[in-house]
């Protein structure tokens, strides 16, 4: 028997190859080929998608000759979180990917969306490759989600999808999940680089040419990362990742791409029995519970997109009995940490070379902003001399490496927002003095410029107690 002729593909970028290699010639990536059987290309029209009325050969047009249609026409996701992170509704004709860790929610968010675009927006064909009818019909009933024009379907096959698609006529598509649709006319097992990339391809197609909306839910690697080639997010619009720990109630919405708005905004959901309910103002669901004349906690204002956020960050600074004491942290970078501790113990005379230092951002967020720096360098000058920070301060600025505490932006809706939610001493750069139009009311602005400025306002506080 003739031996099956096999290919080698990037598992980042799609790249092929007849041979194995240890870097991707493409994308440079180390140890990403995976051997699949080789596929015979499709000499069709459409691109090797079954016929659908309305799919046949195009010309070159004129831009003055596009007519855009319903192209850029927005409609409610029926959850305002949502539609804020895609910036203001799903746009017709897009092509999203939602993806995130099993068991964190991303079915639950795709039925809710189903059911309110069922009711307000038009036909919506929801193609369930992991989960029967019943089970759907079970989440729907707990989710509340009421009768309108949402058709289950429960395939893996593309070409029965797609001769339903032609039948039934949607306007929105989802599939759950990309990795658990087939097309026949590959060889590869069903999740394969090859599978995905040319499913994606025929579903895109039909998106661009059909209007309709198409909802891809993809799984997650041990890393973190989209399973399946890395081309996946480059063919799609708008790539949604669906955050945080699956023990835990809260979980964060966020854009890493969007070709029809911005990717800064974050929506935060809380799981619940009746599906996830949305966390309008996350600043004092995200403060609640915070401990109050505990050394080792403040409050950062952080921006996220153009919402500002009141977040606590945590630090425990304790003696180390290891030759390198241990540096770790959850939510922030570990290399910015690092770099806080030593300009902590250059600049500010704090012995932290013997000391573990542990730090946390409360809540499951990932914050990237610098002008966290101040609230981290407060926290630990708390935990390492043990005395509490005052509960109603809040922290903001960027930390330099000569100790300066350097302006950020956005202060005025960072300091209205922390004085609204009753915090009354606000510690902000000095360089950002000219930046505030007019004083706020009902709370006291201290202006440091470096970080011995901040020790200095704090051994004020500490008194004697302090180390």
């Amino acid at each position: 028997m003739a031996k099956s002729k096999t290919v080698f593909y990037c598992t980042q970028c799609g790249y092929e190859s007849n041979g194995w290699l240890g870097r991707c010639p493409g994308c440079g990536e180390w140890n990403s080929f995976v051997e699949e059987p080789a596929e015979k290309k499709s000499s069709g029209k459409s691109g090797g998608i079954p016929a659908i009325a309305g799919i046949g050969g195009t010309r070159p047009l004129k831009i003055d000759e596009i007519d855009c249609g319903s192209e850029g026409v927005r409609d409610s996701s029926g959850i305002g979180e949502l539609d804020r992170v895609m910036g203001g509704g799903i746009v017709r004709g897009s092509m999203v990917l939602v993806a995130g860790d099993p068991g964190i929610g991303k079915s639950t968010l795709m039925l809710m969306i189903s059911g309110h675009l069922a009711l307000s927006a038009g036909r919506v064909l929801y193609v369930s490759g992991e989960e029967s009818e019943r089970q759907i019909k079970m989440r729907a009933e707990r989710l509340g989600v009421k009768e309108g024009q949402l058709f289950i379907y429960n395939e893996t096959s593309v070409d029965s999808i797609v001769a339903q698609i032609d039948a039934t006529k949607p306007s929105y598509i989802v599939l759950d999940s990309i990795q658990t649709l087939e097309d026949e006319q590959l060889t590869s097992a069903p999740g394969s680089v090859s599978q995905v990339r040319e499913i994606t391809a025929k579903f895109m197609r039909i998106a661009k040419i059909l209007g309709i909306t198409v909802f891809i839910v993809g799984h997650v690697t041990k890393e973190g990362s989209i399973a399946g080639p890395r081309v996946l997010e480059h063919m799609v619009d708008t790539v949604l990742y669906f955050e945080g720990e699956r023990h835990l109630s809260y979980r964060i919405l966020r854009a890493v791409k969007n070709r029809f708005g911005s990717t800064n905004e974050i929506g935060v959901f809380e799981m619940r029995d009746s599906g996830l309910a949305e966390i309008e103002n996350p600043s004092s669901a995200l403060l609640e519970g915070r401990p109050k004349g505990v050394s080792g906690t403040a409050v950062v204002a952080a921006m996220e997109g153009s919402r500002p956020m009141m977040l606590e960050i945590q630090a425990l600074v304790s003696g180390s009995s290891l030759n390198m004491p241990r540096r770790m942290c959850a939510g922030l970078d570990y290399n910015r940490v690092s770099l806080l501790i030593a300009v902590l113990e250059k600049r500010a005379s704090y012995a932290l070379g013997k000391f573990d230092t542990f730090i946390n951002v409360v809540g499951g967020i990932r914050l990237n902003e610098p002008a966290s720096d101040l609230a981290v360098c407060a926290s630990i000058m708390s935990s390492y001399r043990g005395v509490p920070l005052p509960s109603e301060a809040v922290y903001i600025g960027e930390l330099g490496l000569t100790g300066e505490i350097r302006s950020v932006t956005n202060i005025e809706k960072r300091v209205n927002e922390a004085i609204r939610l009753g915090f009354t001493k606000i510690y902000l750069p000095s360089g950002n003095a000219k930046s505030l139009t007019a004083p706020p009311k009902g709370g006291e602005l201290v202006f440091v410029d470096n970080i011995l400025k901040l020790s200095a306002e704090l051994d004020n506080y500490f008194g004697e107690d302090g180390k």
